[in-house]
């Protein structure tokens, strides 16, 4: 009799997050950043698709992808890392859920640019409170920081006052820890406001 009150409750709450995603679907708008050849795109196309591509040209503007998943729709926008496109991350970050950083975690001559750019963008009052996701990208390289602790210090998150940040390191390439990413950002679609 257990087995049967336990199945029946079990279909009971399938049907309801069934009925839930149909009526109450959220779209969540994300902003994903960086430097040319962190792995925006790539990272982008794995969630959208699926699949790994390993030979990419460099965005040029923006190339936006969704994702679904448990009532959520992830609208990625994915914003060219050019010196010339950065002016533009302003205006596409405005309302966005989260802001996603990506940086090439093994390529540390670009630290202090990618922080720079980053700490400017985030000095913006239009996005004061947008949630950061810091995503060091490339953590298969051996000289890449595996460390999300590391990641948070080079880049400076303690100082960033009045909004969530978060940093994890990934691998586009070997799918690692996209995971935690997508649950993360999937839990923030709640969040906004």
């Amino acid at each position: 009799m257990s087995d049967l009150v336990s199945q029946l409750m079990r279909s009971w709450t399938d049907l309801m997050d069934w009925l839930y995603g149909m009526f109450f679907q959220q779209e969540m708008d994300l902003s994903i950043l960086g430097l040319p050849a962190a792995g925006k795109t790539t990272l982008v196309t794995l969630i959208s698709r699926n699949e790994m591509i390993e030979d990419r040209i460099p965005t040029r503007g923006l190339n936006m992808q969704k994702y679904s998943k448990g009532g959520v729709t992830l609208k990625m926008w994915d914003l060219g890392g050019q010196a010339n496109f950065r002016a533009m991350w302003e205006r596409y970050c405005v309302g966005a859920s989260a802001i996603v950083y990506v940086v090439d975690a093994a390529d540390s001559e670009k630290f202090a640019l990618s922080r720079s750019e980053l700490h400017d963008l985030l000095s913006k009052p239009s996005l004061a409170g947008i949630p950061l996701l810091l995503l060091g990208n490339k953590s298969d390289l051996p000289a890449a920081v595996k460390s999300e602790k590391e990641l948070a210090e080079i880049f400076d998150l303690a100082s960033l006052k009045g909004r969530e940040v978060c940093a994890y390191s990934i691998s586009a390439r070997n799918r690692t820890n996209i995971d935690i990413t997508l649950q993360w950002l999937i839990a923030h679609s709640s969040k906004k406001s």
